[in-house]
């Protein structure tokens, strides 16, 4: 199966020329399934609720989902992307999964991160794993969490233990920690992790934040299949066999979720 992350930046307030970037960095590339970075259609730095309402989409209808949908069309793909939801007069950090059919599913984010709070609603839905197909590959199950989601293991867990074979990860991460950590939410639920980050800064009249790149992708054993670069713009596509994510053995005698102490186990 063909899987990988498209890192790039995406510019402040310029969906348009989002969706155009987008398009022409993958234009040559082939896959089953790409992780786009968090809010990959606004931009991330916002100054007021003006700028949410014009920036953000309704899922069903908006032009960045229309268009991710051609793509995934044209290329018979899935594409994850981050997005600025709005829903009515609440507005969502999400992120999209976007089959070949058109169809869509939605996850918002669970845990904002630091000023977020004063723009989003923290999300409302569960955790959901979903299952793809395509051609060489049958059934595998993605789940999607969301940048800072990456601190609270709960999330990873939880998706791991309802069947994701492959995390995904829309990111637009500011601390170095998270590529890092990122092994360990691999190792300890032994699936796939696909972190999309970005790179470069938002600038605003007010205040700049900068982005720390180094996208990765980590296998079930905690191996980085491929770490990016910090700074640059790239597509990257690798091959991995999604059913090893099936197995959780660690050794002859322990199974990673065989051997959990659920009633030991406290909120």
């Amino acid at each position: 199966m063909k899987v990988g992350y498209l890192q790039f930046k995406p510019e402040f307030g310029k969906p348009v020329e989002n969706i155009s970037s987008i398009r022409n960095l993958i234009s040559d590339k082939q896959f089953d399934l790409l992780v786009l970075p968090e809010l990959a259609n606004s931009g991330y730095l916002f100054s007021n609720k003006n700028e949410m309402y014009e920036l953000s989409e309704e899922i069903d209808n908006g032009n960045f989902c229309n268009e991710l949908k051609k793509i995934c069309s044209e290329k018979n793909s899935f594409i994850i992307s981050g997005i600025c939801e709005r829903d009515d007069k609440i507005f969502y950090n999400s992120s999209v999964l976007i089959s070949p059919d058109g169809n869509i599913k939605v996850y918002r984010k669970l845990h904002l991160f630091d000023d977020e709070k004063k723009w989003f609603t923290r999300g409302n839905l569960d955790l959901e794993v979903y299952e793809i197909s395509g051609k060489g590959y049958e059934k595998v199950k993605i789940g999607m969490m969301i940048c800072f989601d990456w601190i609270f293991p709960e999330t990873a867990r939880t998706l791991a233990l309802k069947g994701a074979q492959i995390i995904c990860h829309p990111s637009n991460l500011v601390m170095h920690y998270c590529q890092n950590a990122m092994f360990t939410r691999a190792l300890e639920n032994h699936v796939f992790t696909i972190t999309a980050n970005r790179i470069g800064k938002d600038v605003r009249p007010d205040s700049e934040i900068s982005f720390t790149g180094e996208s990765v992708i980590i296998d079930p054993k905690g191996q980085y299949l491929y770490r990016g670069s910090k700074v640059d713009e790239e597509v990257i596509i690798i091959d991995i066999d999604p059913s090893e994510a099936l197995n959780k053995k660690i050794n002859f005698n322990n199974d990673l979720f065989g051997d959990r102490r659920k009633t030991f186990y406290k909120n």
